[in-house]
């Protein structure tokens, strides 16, 4: 039965160990990332905007942001920096050809494929799912992967 006194409990029955810290898992957060809005974690639709440390934002959600002045409101850590419309620049995508996510009607069960993504680099080619770094140029919005940028070697845009 145990614990009638002829039972000799070992040191680790006894203590207890640290936690172990659970590890985020990266595809999941790189998902949320570019696919989601980091203000109000919807799905990211046109207009889309960008911030100048790279977080993407839907422009309506941006905007009900700087509109909203109650005192009560609740700061939020990923706008804190934005306190205008202009600082944000309105994102040129180029849509990607071989991405079928809003296409197709949802009926039922789907396999939503993550890794598939929206917007490509009109130069390279590079789908927009966060494995490849991707940059914007303020004065007009395009959106190149930093490979092309390379490439280019220019601060012009190709359009």
């Amino acid at each position: 039965m145990g614990c009638d006194g002829g039972t000799i409990p070992k040191r680790h029955e006894l203590v207890k160990g640290p936690r172990k810290v659970e590890k985020v898992d990266k595809v999941a957060e790189l998902v949320a990332r570019w696919f989601y809005c980091a203000l109000s974690q919807e799905k990211l639709r046109r207009p889309i905007v960008a911030c100048e440390l790279g977080r993407l934002y839907n422009k309506d959600a941006i905007i009900e942001f700087l509109l909203d002045k109650s005192p009560d409101k609740t700061p939020m850590e990923s706008a804190s920096h934005i306190k205008s419309i202009k600082n944000v620049t309105e994102l040129n995508l180029v849509d990607n050809p071989a991405w079928s996510g809003d296409k197709e009607s949802i009926k039922g069960d789907k396999y939503d494929d993550l890794q598939s993504a929206r917007f490509i680099c009109p130069v390279v080619g590079l789908e927009m799912n966060g494995r490849h770094r991707f940059c914007f140029l303020r004065n007009c919005g395009c959106v190149f992967s930093e490979r092309a940028l390379k490439e280019i070697k220019s601060e012009v845009c190709h359009k």
